[in-house]
């Protein structure tokens, strides 16, 4: 899941222009302006899956991945079909395994936790 979120981060970056037509025209993100949806988008989807890969702060990243997958499928209604909203479903259920559960014995936050609690 780390790694989709963080090839889209990628993408957008890579042609910025692009980016910020699809979110003016394309995404219909709640609550913000196109140009603030666009960079925070960006930096949700480069910093957050990285986060989670390694383990830091891993259920914050994930309840926050699993809100940024929530506003995608509501801001992208039009790309929605049954293939991709079961995905986004599965990518929701992932994330809240891990935001309930927490990362595991293999993240960073359980070596700290065991180094320093």
């Amino acid at each position: 899941m780390a790694k989709v979120f963080f090839m889209a981060g990628l993408t957008k970056i890579q042609s910025w222009d692009t980016t910020l037509l699809l979110f003016e025209y394309e995404y219909a993100v709640p609550l913000l302006p196109p140009v603030l949806a666009a960079y925070s988008g960006t930096f949700v989807e480069l910093v957050f899956p990285v986060l989670l890969a390694i383990g830091l702060c891993g259920r914050a990243s994930a309840i926050i991945l699993f809100v940024f997958n929530a506003v995608a499928i509501i801001a992208y209604q039009e790309g929605l079909n049954e293939a991709t909203l079961n995905i986004h479903l599965l990518w929701g259920v992932l994330f809240a395994v891990v935001a309930v559960f927490g990362p595991g014995k293999l993240s960073l936050d359980h070596l700290l936790r065991k180094k320093f609690c």
